[in-house]
C-alpha cells in the first residue's frame, strides 16, 4: 500500500490541469528519448500530480511523431503510480456522439512504424494486454467525469490508427463492423507501454466528431474538432479534479503494479547490460 501519484496525460484540448498545489514544471531525462514536453508536478488533495501534454505545450507534435516511450518513461522516473489518458476521438457509433466521454475498455492497434515496446533482443518480456484498462482507475475517471456533469459511456473498444490523415469512409465502414466505438490517433502503443512499465492505465476518449462514416453529413475537419474541444476541455478538467479530490487517501496494491513478475523470459546470464540499463526506471523492480 502507498500513496497515489497520478500521471495525467493530456491530448487535444486538455492542455493543464488546475488547483494544482505547489505545481511546477521540471525536465526529466530518459533514455528512450525527448519527451513531449517538460511534466507540470505538484499536489491536489492528498494526492500528487504529474501533468504531460502529449502533443506538447501548443500542440506542435503530430501523432506518429510522439515518443510514447519517453512519455511513459519519465512519468515512470517521477514516480507515478496511475495513468489516466485524455484523448480526443470520433465517435463510430450513434451513441457516441460528439460532447459524451468514454471510457474505453479494449484497443484494436491499426498503427504501423511505432515503437511499441521497451523490451527486445537482449531482454524479452510478453506482457499479457488481454485486459488493457485499470479497471479500478478508469471507474474512478467515470465517476469523475459524470460529477462534472459528462455523458459517460463505460466500456468500448478504441481503433487506433495510424494518422494524421483521417479516415477514408471505407476505413470507418470497416471499424464500425468490427465492432469499435471509437476511433484515435493516440493510445497506441502509449497503453501497451504503460502495461510493460507496470502503470495500471485508463483512457477517456472525448468525442468530437462521428468520423466520417455518417454518408449524408459533411466529413469530419480540424474546425469542427476545435469547436467541440473547447466543450469537452471544460468538463475534462473538472474530471481530472474530480478524481484527485476522491481518491482514497491509501492507494491498495493493484495486480498490475507486479506484471512483469510473469512477463520476463530471457535467461540472466545471457539479457543485454546496455539494454538493462535502458530498463532501469520502467521495469528495475522486475529485474532486480
Amino acid at each position: 500500500m502507498s500513496g497515489w501519484h497520478i500521471g495525467v496525460i493530456g491530448g487535444s484540448g486538455l492542455y493543464g490541469v488546475e488547483g494544482i498545489e505547489g505545481g511546477e514544471w521540471v525536465s526529466v531525462t530518459s533514455p528512450w528519448g525527448e519527451p513531449s514536453d517538460e511534466i507540470f508536478t505538484g499536489r491536489l488533495g492528498a494526492a500528487r500530480v504529474s501533468f504531460l501534454p502529449r502533443h506538447g505545450r501548443g500542440h506542435r507534435i503530430s501523432p506518429e511523431a510522439l515518443n510514447a516511450r519517453a512519455n511513459i518513461d519519465c512519468l515512470k522516473r517521477l514516480g507515478v503510480t496511475d495513468v489516466l489518458a485524455v484523448s480526443s476521438v470520433g465517435g463510430l457509433t450513434e451513441a457516441r456522439a460528439p460532447g459524451t466521454f468514454s471510457m474505453v475498455d479494449q484497443f484494436i492497434d491499426r498503427t504501423k512504424g511505432r515503437p511499441s515496446s521497451f523490451f527486445g533482443t537482449g531482454m524479452v518480456a510478453h506482457v499479457s494486454m488481454a485486459d488493457p484498462v485499470c479497471p479500478r482507475l478508469s471507474a474512478l475517471a467515470a465517476d469523475a467525469a459524470e460529477a462534472a456533469g459528462a455523458s459517460v459511456h463505460r466500456g468500448g473498444t478504441y481503433l487506433a490508427m495510424e494518422g494524421p490523415q483521417f479516415s477514408t469512409r471505407a476505413e470507418s465502414h470497416l471499424y464500425r463492423s468490427w465492432g469499435c466505438d471509437v476511433i484515435g490517433m493516440t493510445a497506441m502503443p502509449e497503453a501497451k507501454l504503460a502495461r510493460e512499465a507496470e502503470l495500471p492505465y485508463a483512457l477517456v476518449g472525448m468525442v468530437t466528431d462521428y468520423d466520417c462514416w455518417r454518408e449524408e453529413e459533411d466529413a469530419v475537419d480540424v474546425a469542427q474538432i476545435i469547436a467541440q474541444l473547447s466543450a469537452n476541455a471544460e468538463k475534462a478538467r473538472a474530471m481530472v479534479v474530480n478524481l484527485l479530490r476522491a481518491l482514497p487517501e491509501t492507494r491498495e496494491a493493484s495486480p498490475i503494479d507486479t506484471c512483469l513478475d510473469t512477463a520476463l523470459i530471457t535467461a540472466p546470464n545471457v539479457r543485454d547490460p546496455a539494454l538493462l540499463a535502458k530498463l532501469d526506471a520502467v521495469a528495475g523492480r522486475a529485474l532486480g
